[in-house]
């Protein structure tokens, strides 16, 4: 069977070295989408990037105690989305957020 809804696509973009009260960020976040409800949340782990500081984040040897990029990604529709930027907003943290609009269709066997 097949499931197709508007949804949203919330996107955290943070490093993986990145700390929220003494444990990884992204598990905090992870952690937090799902206490809000969130159908579906991944993390992605990077091997190459940067962000705001400009500073590459890369799996080559040389610089690789900087932390690669993850990214958290949770799909769900638009006003869980709305809620679970407000959760994410509340946690007082330095990332790149992004919203934005999709088609989610599910498959089920049936």
């Amino acid at each position: 069977m097949k499931t197709t809804t508007v949804s949203k696509v919330l996107r955290v973009y943070i490093g993986e070295n990145d700390i929220f009260s003494g444990g990884p960020l992204y598990g905090a976040i992870v952690a937090r989408l799902r206490d809000a409800g969130i159908a579906g949340v991944s993390v992605f782990h990077g091997i190459e990037g940067y962000g705001a500081h400009r500073r590459l984040h890369t799996q080559r040897l040389e610089v690789l105690f900087q932390g690669l990029p993850v990214v958290i990604e949770a799909v769900d529709t638009p006003e869980h989305i709305e809620q679970a930027l407000a959760t994410v907003e509340t946690m007082d943290i330095e990332a790149l957020v992004t919203v934005t609009d999709t088609t989610a269709i599910r498959y089920v066997k049936g």
